[in-house]
């Protein structure tokens, strides 16, 4: 079933399309959408190598305007909507009891849910509700996410067929391991 869901997406990632698709994702990712663009970025620059470092700002640009939307509904909108999606992660009293610390790891946090598997919408939204500097909070998300993104698209194109061998040889020891990181992630925030 992941071999045919991931066969699918190369395939989805070769039209003309893609990219907006991949800015949609990246966008919404940041704020509300639970699955990580990556599951777009990967496939698009397998299919398509040449456009690597294209697909990675494509990512990187609309997942930073995704947090500073996500950054506005914790700001503005905490009590409508931005604690309703931390319910739904299961993480509002955790993050209620941490907000005063937040002042001093904010910086961290956001690094490390920009880079990690971690879900950055949750700390969009919380950096937001806390009032974290607006400016800080840009320049570390474009700074992580887009060492993420460019990371990937780095590898993928110096490593070309390898990579795509590697990911299709080892698809479900791959997955596995990316549900771990995010375990990981929840577990260290």
């Amino acid at each position: 079933m992941l071999k045919n869901l991931y066969l699918k997406t190369l395939k989805l990632a070769e039209k003309k399309r893609a990219n907006y698709f991949l800015a949609f994702i990246s966008f919404i990712e940041s704020s509300i959408f639970p699955i990580p663009p990556d599951v777009l970025i990967i496939p698009m620059i397998l299919a398509k190598p040449h456009r690597a470092f294209k697909i990675a700002a494509i990512a990187t640009i609309s997942s930073v305007i995704g947090g500073m939307f996500g950054y506005f509904i914790g700001f503005f909108l905490w009590n409508e909507i931005g604690e309703s999606i931390l319910n739904a992660y299961h993480l509002t009293d955790d993050f209620l009891i941490i907000k005063d610390k937040y002042t001093e790891i904010g910086n961290l946090a956001v690094l490390v849910a920009s880079i990690t598997p971690f879900p950055y919408k949750v700390i969009t939204l919380f950096s937001g509700f806390v009032e974290m500097n607006l400016m800080s909070f840009l320049l570390i998300s474009i700074i992580g996410r887009g060492f993420r993104f460019f990371l990937i698209a780095g590898i993928l194109y110096y490593l070309g067929e390898k990579a795509k061998y590697f990911i299709e040889k080892y698809l479900n020891l791959l997955f596995v391991l990316f549900c771990f990181l995010l375990i990981l992630g929840f577990y260290i925030i």
